[in-house]
C-alpha cells in the first residue's frame, strides 16, 4: 500500500517510519528539506510539494502545526487540491480549529473524495508501538476507509461525530493538559514561598487524588531534569487559543483557558517556546512571581518567606 505523508516533524517522521514497518510504501513531502534528507529510503520517497504526493498516493497523511498551513496543503499553488483527487481519501491528523475541517471537508467533497480529521492522543513512543488513539469526525464510508491506515497507528479509533469533531475533542483534552500544568505551576510555586522542596511536592502530588499518567511521565522534567520534548510550549499555546477561539465561536466563555493562554504566551514571549511543556513551572516561578524569584535551584538557605504565627510577613 503507498501513503501519503506530508509533515515530517516529530510526530510526522516516527508515523512515516512505524507505516513503512508494518508494511507500507511512503511518499512524503515537508517543506523542510532537511527533515525530508533525514527520512528518505528506499521505502520512502521524497515528493517536491504537496500536490505531488495526491498525485502518487491514494490515501493521504498530514500532520503540520496549525490551521493555516492545513489550509495552504489543501488550497495552496501546490497544494493537494491542485490535481485531480476523485476517490482519494484525506486524513488530516493535525490539532485544528473544528471550523477549519468542515470547511476543508465540503471543498473536498465537492471534488469527490474525502477528508477526515484524525488528531491523536499520545507522543512519539505511542507511534513506535502503535498505539496511539485516534479521535475522528467524518462520515462512516470515509472513518472505515480510514482504518486500514490508522489502524497500523492506533491502539483505538473513536469515530465522535461529523467532520470537526476530532478536532474539537482534541483541542478539549489538551485544553484540560495546560489547565492542570498551570495549577502545577502556581501549586509548586506557592509551596515554595513556604520552604517546600520541589521533589517532596511531586511525591506527594504523584501519590494524591489528582496523580495521573501525564505527571507521572513529566516528574524528571519538574524536576529540573532533561527530557525528550513531547509537546513544546509554543504548539500547547497554539492549541490553547485555538480552543479560546472555538470557544468563542460557539458561545462558550473560557475564563480558565484565558488565562492559561497568557502564562502560555508569557513564556512563549521570553523565548521558552521550544523547550517542553514540563519546564512551564519553572518558568512560572521564575519569572511571574511577585516579590524574591525562587531560589531552589541556586541551593539557597534557610526559608522563601518568614512565617510567623500561621500569617506570611
Amino acid at each position: 500500500m503507498k501513503i501519503g505523508l506530508v509533515g515530517l516533524g516529530r510526530m510526522g517522521e516516527a508515523i512515516a517510519q512505524r507505516l513503512v514497518e508494518t508494511g507500507c510504501q511512503i511518499v512524503a513531502f515537508d517543506r523542510d528539506l532537511d527533515r525530508c534528507k533525514a527520512v528518505k529510503s528506499s521505502t520512502i520517497d521524497i515528493a517536491t510539494n504537496a500536490r505531488t504526493v495526491a498525485e502518487s498516493s491514494d490515501i493521504v497523511i498530514s500532520i503540520v502545526s496549525d490551521d493555516d498551513g492545513v489550509r495552504s496543503l489543501f488550497l495552496g499553488s501546490d497544494g493537494f487540491l491542485q490535481t485531480d483527487i476523485a476517490g482519494k481519501l484525506f486524513i488530516e491528523m493535525s490539532t485544528i480549529r473544528p471550523m477549519t475541517s468542515v470547511q476543508l471537508a465540503a471543498t473536498v467533497v465537492e471534488r469527490r473524495a474525502g477528508l477526515i480529521d484524525a488528531p491523536v492522543l499520545g507522543s512519539v513512543p505511542s507511534v513506535r508501538k502503535g498505539s496511539l488513539l485516534a479521535l475522528v469526525g467524518g462520515s462512516t464510508p470515509h472513518v472505515d476507509q480510514s482504518r486500514q491506515v490508522l489502524g497500523r497507528l492506533t491502539r483505538k479509533i473513536m469515530h465522535l461525530g461529523g467532520s470537526g469533531s476530532g478536532n474539537a475533542l482534541k483541542l478539549a483534552v489538551n485544553l484540560t493538559m495546560a489547565a492542570y500544568l498551570q495549577s502545577i505551576a502556581e501549586a509548586l510555586a506557592l509551596g515554595r514561598r513556604y520552604d517546600l522542596s520541589i521533589d517532596t511536592m511531586l511525591e506527594v502530588l504523584s501519590e494524591a487524588p489528582t496523580a495521573n499518567p501525564w505527571l507521572a511521565s513529566k516528574l524528571n522534567v519538574l524536576k529540573g531534569g532533561s527530557a525528550d520534548i513531547t509537546l513544546d510550549v509554543q504548539t500547547l499555546r497554539k492549541d490553547v487559543m485555538c480552543a479560546v477561539a472555538a470557544g468563542a465561536l460557539a458561545g462558550v466563555p473560557m475564563p480558565g483557558g484565558a488565562g492559561v493562554l497568557s502564562a502560555l504566551s508569557a513564556a512563549v514571549a521570553h523565548g521558552w517556546g521550544s523547550r517542553d511543556l514540563g519546564e512551564l513551572p519553572r518558568f512560572f516561578r521564575e519569572f511571574t512571581l511577585q516579590g524574591e524569584p525562587d531560589e531552589q535551584d541556586r541551593s539557597r538557605d534557610g526559608p522563601l518567606l518568614e512565617v510567623d504565627d500561621g500569617a506570611a510577613r
